[in-house]
């Protein structure tokens, strides 16, 4: 499993992303393995002691920005930072979210939360592709949007978060088709994901049922969804745009009945 730390090296492949929601977990994993894969990476988060942290241990090819992604004016000024010191950006990664799935029953869900989670959720998505855009396409850029499985399976009390993960689909292939040729756009849709810190893992481990329920046998690590975004950020996936992929271990396949 991929660690925090990484080369403590100059960037090899010239190239600069943008990493929200990177201090931890799924973004934290896309950040380290891009930079192992040579990228500079910029981690953006609203954690600004934990950003700051995470950043120092990986090494010389991360910088730290703090970014609300639901206010526009952080993230234009978050996005002005970026070109100011490395002038230029060829990967966005929307990944910033709030990402627990549940709320209160629907009829004491109170719209401040909708709100919120929309806010951050999908408005942040979009704010960062508009003031990203001019940047991305002077370099034939490519943004990923991490979506989730909850697009398309629900538990009860979950509505903000899986409406925001559908609109998130939705806008993908909309910004595929206003951005491109020059930008691609595509989605990224984890199931159960580990994403705890190592340590974590480590002192509470899943169980045997845990991974087993899976048709691939195990709960995905956040590896599993690096390697993809990193592949859909490369030249090799220069004919893709506007899709979703979704990294679930077959779980959206499988075809759950009680006895």
């Amino acid at each position: 499993m991929m660690e925090w730390s990484g080369e403590h090296a100059a960037p090899t492949n010239g190239k600069v992303a943008l990493v929200t929601g990177a201090a931890r977990g799924i973004g934290l994993g896309i950040a380290a393995w891009l930079i192992a894969e040579g990228w500079q990476v910029v981690l953006a988060d609203v954690d600004r002691e934990r950003g700051s942290t995470v950043t120092k241990a990986l090494g010389v090819n991360a910088w730290f920005v703090a970014m609300d992604v639901a206010h526009e004016s952080q993230v234009a000024v978050g996005v002005a930072e970026v070109l100011g010191q490395f002038g230029r950006l060829d990967a966005l990664v929307c990944n910033a979210a709030i990402a627990e799935p549940y709320n209160p029953p629907l009829e004491s869900l109170q719209l401040s939360h909708w709100n919120r989670v929309l806010a951050v959720n999908l408005t942040g998505p979009m704010l960062l592709a508009k003031h990203a855009a001019p940047y991305l396409r002077a370099h034939n850029g490519s943004i990923v949007n991490v979506a989730s499985t909850r697009a398309h399976q629900s538990e009860a009390d979950s509505e903000a978060y899986a409406a925001s993960k559908g609109g998130l689909l939705a806008l993908t292939h909309a910004l595929a088709l206003s951005l491109g040729p020059d930008i691609r756009v595509n989605a990224v849709s984890p199931g159960w994901i580990d994403a705890r810190d190592p340590s974590a893992r480590h002192e509470a481990p899943l169980s045997e049922s845990d991974h087993v329920q899976h048709p691939a046998g195990r709960v995905g690590s956040v590896e599993d969804v690096a390697s993809l975004v990193a592949w859909l950020l490369s030249d090799n996936a220069g004919f893709v745009t506007g899709q979703e992929f979704i990294v679930d271990g077959g779980m959206t396949r499988k075809m759950i009945y009680r006895d």
